[in-house]
């Protein structure tokens, strides 16, 4: 399954150049559905009614998020081949960044037998199937990152990557801690805090490791709290978050937890980069819920 809007458009020739890999080794059905997110979940509805061997999907985290709500709990195992702007479950997976250089690390998976049984995250969150609980495989989170992922979408101009920027300009312009509560297993706090982050897995945003602790085959949630910081803080550890340098400043607190309560007043949850809702939310794991294609060693 392509997402022709991934990597900003330019999903559709990576989409064609994995196939034209893809088939040399497989019966391959190539599916670029219409419709955004409620036309990619039809399809791939539709598609598992047949029983595939395995679903591919070329796009971004978006893309996968929804593949993880269709098939988490199933025996279809999942291939993710990487054209989107972030690409984390990707990377954390192991493939390469070239998706016809993936598409080849996924038939040899299949012909191998690699498949690993992963966790997914749960939340209690608007179901994007019917029947189904909400599931994702990265990272749900609120508070900063949230509110620069509301507020670009809710702009029509500019389009592209520069709604982000403005949108995380005027979120910094806006930046206060909220006042949080949130339950780890039967533990709760209330703290003000910039961020919390509850990772299935440990990275997003294109390659920001917030949740270094999280594991996706231990059946634990990794928790990342960022307390009040100053607009200049801030900054100075973005840059620091894909080498995972925010551990250890005194601002922020990380914990593990089997479930997690997220709660703060006027404030939206998102998980792999998708809308879920505003708080509260109820997190939790689901260990091994979800076979995926994994490269072959060497």
């Amino acid at each position: 399954m392509i997402n022709p809007a991934a990597g900003r458009g330019a999903g559709a020739r990576a989409g064609q150049r994995a196939a034209a890999v893809l088939r040399d080794g497989a019966e391959l059905t190539v599916l670029q559905p219409a419709g955004g997110a409620a036309g990619s979940l039809a399809a791939l509805v539709a598609v598992l009614r047949d029983r595939p061997d395995a679903v591919l999907v070329c796009g971004g985290d978006g893309m996968a998020h929804l593949a993880v709500n269709a098939l988490a709990g199933g025996e279809v195992p999942l291939g993710v081949i990487p054209c989107g702007t972030g690409n984390d479950a990707a990377e954390v997976l192991g493939m390469h960044r070239d998706p016809a250089v993936a598409a080849g690390q996924l038939l040899r998976a299949w012909a191998a037998g690699s498949v690993r049984r992963i966790d997914v995250g749960r939340c209690d969150g608007p179901a994007l199937l019917p029947g189904t609980t909400r599931a994702f495989l990265g990272l749900l989170y609120a508070g900063f990152d949230s509110a620069v992922n509301d507020r670009a979408n809710r702009m029509r101009h500019p389009r592209g990557p520069a709604r982000y920027t403005i949108a995380l300009a005027v979120e910094a312009i806006r930046l206060q801690a909220r006042p949080f509560r949130f339950c780890l297993d039967d533990v709760e706090t209330r703290v003000p805090a910039t961020l919390v982050a509850v990772g299935n897995g440990p990275q997003y945003g294109g390659g920001k490791l917030i949740a270094p602790q999280a594991r996706w085959d231990d059946g634990v949630l990794g928790v990342t709290v960022v307390g009040p910081v100053s607009r200049m803080t801030l900054a100075r550890l973005a840059p620091t978050l894909p080498h995972a340098g925010h551990v250890g400043h005194p601002c922020v607190r990380l914990h593990s937890a089997h479930r997690v309560l997220l709660d703060a007043a006027d404030t939206m949850a998102y998980a792999d980069g998708e809308p879920v809702g505003p708080l509260p939310v109820r997190v939790w794991a689901d260990p091994g819920a979800l076979p995926v294609l994994v490269p072959v060693p060497g």
